[in-house]
């Protein structure tokens, strides 16, 4: 097993213990942490909240999902942070601290799954298994320069993990290499190694590539190039407008489906219980919590069929062999404490969630791979492949980078 040191420099952990393999496979020898709002039997799961930790008795059992990577030989080392009720793409916990970026440490680390990749940027696990809706993995990773995956929705058992956004929210991991994030994603798909389909088609997200700044877009077009002189597989640009018809665009593939559906689901899943228990809420959830409250979700029915139009026309988009691309987020790391104006929090989460959207309601597996470096901070580049095509996009991905 590796000797991970027994402090904590990321601030990423709420508690460290062990849980040793039940048996060997192919993740022995990894150590790996779990986000807050995933089960450890016999240990509280905060879901990044003190009252709902306290409110809630410890499970009986782990969550399916990290039972399997104890079967496959990892062994746990500890539980992370969560963002609060994991409502959150900023990392920074009133409750539980903000964990270090490591690769910029005076930025913020990006969140939900902010404990997740600050464990594993740190050297404190090898991998880490957190969630993603809007972006908790995908964000967190780009920000801090590790790998991370958002599986293809529901491909990952959730059972024992805390219900957030059911029609978006799955199940996913970081790693410090590629290969490592290979191992885990199939180890939790159950991967047998999926059919081999060569890589047929690059395409490039037009309008995130317009949404990112000047510095992130010209990174990502050299590294875009170097991918289709390597592939000799030409990039096609293609728009949002294009796939989804109707002038549409990804502000309404996120303000208009994902974000209206977001709130719907979460009035369910976790308002319900905030308003039968008024828990200790933190100043920055209350007031994105206010705005779930006060929504009508009457009003907000026809997000359902919208969200179902853009999910059938992206999945006719991404034929087998067909992988798209674009930064994964639209800017690099913020620094800490300066999302404290609406300002500056519309202009990160609006141009940051207009990108992750994309997946989020195609339901699409997605990797940020940490490739690009903008003003000596790290941003992912992104690879998407169709519903249920995660082992394509895991080959395809290892193709493009040469490996």
């Amino acid at each position: 097993m590796p000797n991970h040191s027994n402090l904590d420099p990321s601030g990423s952990l709420v508690e460290r213990f062990l849980i040793e393999p039940i048996a060997t496979g192919p993740l022995y020898g990894l150590d790996f942490t779990v986000k807050d709002n995933i089960d450890i039997a016999g240990r509280k799961t905060s879901y990044g909240n003190p009252t709902w930790r306290d409110h809630h008795h410890a499970p009986k059992y782990n969550a399916l999902c990290v039972d399997q990577l104890l079967a496959a030989g990892g062994r746990c080392v500890g539980k992370v942070v969560a963002d609060e009720f994991t409502y959150s793409l900023d990392g920074e916990s009133q409750f539980f601290g903000t964990p270090r970026n490591a690769k910029a440490p005076n930025r913020i680390p990006g969140g939900s799954s902010s404990g997740s990749v600050a464990s594993v940027a740190n050297g404190v696990s090898d991998f880490s298994i957190g969630t993603d809706s809007g972006g908790s993995i995908r964000v967190p990773a780009s920000l801090c320069g590790v790998w991370g995956m958002r599986p293809s929705l529901h491909r990952i058992s959730e059972a024992g993990v805390m219900p957030f956004m059911p029609s978006v929210s799955t199940v996913g991991a970081v790693a410090s290499s590629y290969e490592q994030l290979n191992s885990v994603i199939r180890v939790l798909l159950r991967s047998g190694g999926g059919l081999a389909v060569p890589l047929q088609r690059i395409l490039v997200l037009s309008d995130a590539m317009e949404i990112a700044d000047k510095s992130v877009r010209a990174a990502a077009e050299v590294a875009l190039n170097d991918i289709s002189s390597r592939t000799g597989v030409d990039l096609q640009t293609i728009s949002f407008a294009q796939i989804a018809g109707d002038g549409a665009s990804l502000s309404d593939c996120n303000e208009n489906a994902l974000r209206v559906l977001q709130s719907l689901e979460f009035q369910n899943t976790v308002g319900n219980w905030i308003e039968n228990n008024t828990p200790e809420i933190s100043n920055t959830f209350s007031m994105a919590y206010e705005n779930v409250r006060q929504f009508n979700r009457y009003e907000a029915m026809n997000c359902l069929d919208r969200c179902e139009r853009f999910f059938d026309a992206i999945q006719a988009l991404m034929t087998c062999g067909t992988v798209i691309c674009f930064p994964t987020t639209p800017v690099i790391a913020p620094l800490k404490n300066t999302l404290n104006s609406m300002e500056a929090v519309m202009d990160f989460y609006g141009r940051t969630m207009n990108i992750t959207a994309f997946s989020g309601v195609g339901r699409l597996p997605e990797i940020s791979a940490p490739l690009l470096t903008v003003e000596d901070c790290p941003v992912g580049l992104s690879f998407a492949a169709g519903h249920y095509q995660d082992e394509f996009l895991l080959s395809a991905v290892k193709k493009m980078l040469g490996w």
